[in-house]
């Protein structure tokens, strides 16, 4: 059946510019910069997520100095419900609201109304959910995303999709297939005929779905690559589906997405995940891991993983981490942070959230150095190998 819809595509040149600098020799790694009104990013990139407008346990100057992020992310469906666009157009957006300079990007929501919001409504309209905070019921419609996050004002926003669950079948992901691309048709005609609310420009990205079937995947890549955006984003991965899948899907996805636009692999993952999927040419990654983990006591550290809780730190008072040029991992020890966990003291969460983001920052940091040094998948092979260790 023929989409009414497909003709639309973007109605001007976006500001987001993305100088495509260097091709490992032996992968298909690339490092590049990203041009935004708030800011350059260089990649490779990992994007720590700020969902409700911080990222949790860190300080915006934290982020900053210590973790010496580029961009953080804010999330649509979040940021709706708690504190609304009302206080958020009041204070001039999210920038001027949180006091963060730097770029920032939004989730369109389409995952949390999967993931969160409990029973749901999957019409051509849009998606009727529950809150996840008090149960009240609310529309998301394409329209009202694009909205939405103009009142939010981030320089990348994302297109409003439907997430299938990982396992899906292939009618169930044909069919959800469809309805995101009707739907990304929408969200252009909206994005084209409103204007940026605080006087920079804001870019969207559209996302490929096609759960784990490749001709969906090629199919949707395909549509997406049609509508010119500054920037393509891959998502429905790391949903349930098994590493191995993952990564054939995201390699397949990555062959068929545009070389000269930067490509956002959604809501990934480990350490040894995101040093995959850079060797496949991702440029872009946010996952709630390195935080999520950290106020778990689980540490990502240059050697290995860590579980500080366990009882073998408990004299070790050598620095968290020494390979890491954050202030944080030199200065305190880990039988110190033992310590804080046990005693269930709240600067627990902040360091370990700090460590982790650092590490993360870190890592995409030394993989854009191997990727211009041109011996990137020789040096991965060894550092997925450590980075698994168990300490």
């Amino acid at each position: 059946m023929t989409n009414c819809f497909n003709v639309v595509t973007f109605a001007a040149m976006a500001t987001l510019n993305f100088d495509l600098q260097y091709k490992d020799n032996t992968s298909n790694a690339r490092a590049g910069e990203i041009t935004t009104d708030h800011g350059k990013i260089q990649t490779p990139i990992f994007m720590p997520v700020g969902t409700i407008g911080s990222v949790k346990a860190v300080s915006q100057q934290q982020l900053k100095t210590e973790v010496q992020a580029q961009i953080i992310l804010g999330n649509t469906y979040h940021l709706y419900l708690r504190p609304g666009t009302d206080v958020l157009e009041k204070a001039g957006g999210l920038h001027q609201f949180n006091h963060w300079d730097k770029p920032i990007l939004t989730d369109s929501g389409g995952y949390q109304v999967f993931s969160l919001a409990g029973t749901r409504k999957i019409k051509e309209e849009g998606v009727t959910f529950q809150s996840h905070i008090d149960g009240s019921k609310h529309l998301f419609t394409p329209e009202r995303v694009m909205d939405i996050q103009r009142s939010i004002g981030g320089d990348i926003i994302m297109a409003f999709d439907e997430c299938p669950p990982g396992g899906s079948e292939y009618s169930y992901a044909h069919k959800s297939l469809q309805l995101t691309h009707r739907w990304l048709d929408r969200c252009l005609a909206q994005f084209n005929a409103t204007p940026d609310k605080y006087g920079y420009t804001q870019n969207l990205f559209p996302i490929v779905q096609g759960a784990t079937f490749k001709d969906l995947r090629r199919q949707s890549c395909e549509f997406i690559a049609s509508k010119d955006a500054p920037g393509n984003a891959i998502g429905g991965l790391s949903v349930g589906e098994p590493e191995p899948v993952m990564y054939e899907i995201c390699d397949w996805c990555c062959q068929h997405l545009p070389q000269e636009k930067p490509r956002y692999l959604m809501g990934v993952g480990t350490p040894w995940n995101i040093l995959e999927c850079i060797g496949m040419g991702v440029d872009m990654f946010d996952c709630v891991m390195p935080t999520r983990n950290g106020r778990n006591a689980m540490l990502f550290t240059t050697n290995g993983v860590i579980n500080i809780d366990n009882k073998k730190w408990e004299y070790d008072f050598s620095p968290i981490d020494e390979g890491l040029p954050c202030e944080m991992s030199t200065y305190y020890s880990k039988a110190y942070l033992r310590h804080l966990f046990k005693a269930q003291e709240i600067l627990a969460l902040t360091i370990a959230s700090v460590h982790n983001l650092s590490f993360y920052l870190w890592l995409v940091g030394e993989a854009r150095k191997h990727i211009i040094a041109g011996d990137y998948a020789s040096w991965k092979t060894g550092m997925v190998v450590k980075l698994k260790t168990r300490l």
